[in-house]
């Protein structure tokens, strides 16, 4: 998964939209604390397991994984919520505490 910008996540996403690829995008949408991306931070995820760009890390990009192959599927668009403690912080993927809201959409 590389760590490219949230317009570059956009043309990778257009692209492979282009080749027929079903496809959906996750975005940061808000961070409270220690957040590895910062809000507007995007994620592309298509049918067949590709990704593009990153919205955390972890174990919390699997999550977002796994509900934009829900997303693509059936269409609808979902808003996650993260948030851990700081003594499980690591075990999830934020460095230090804290919380982020994610949203998955269909890209059409």
């Amino acid at each position: 998964m590389s760590s490219v910008e949230a317009e570059d996540v956009m043309s990778v996403a257009a692209t492979w939209a282009a080749a027929g690829e079903q496809v959906a995008i996750a975005t940061v949408t808000e961070t409270w604390g220690s957040s590895p991306r910062p809000a507007g931070s995007q994620m592309a995820v298509t049918k067949s397991g590709r990704m593009a760009g990153s919205v955390s890390g972890g174990c919390i990009e699997g999550a977002v994984a796994d509900a934009a192959m829900k997303t693509i599927d059936t269409g609808a668009p979902q808003l996650l919520d993260f948030g851990i403690t700081n003594e499980r912080a690591w075990e999830v993927g934020l460095a230090c505490g804290g919380k982020l809201k994610v949203f998955v959409e269909k890209v059409s």
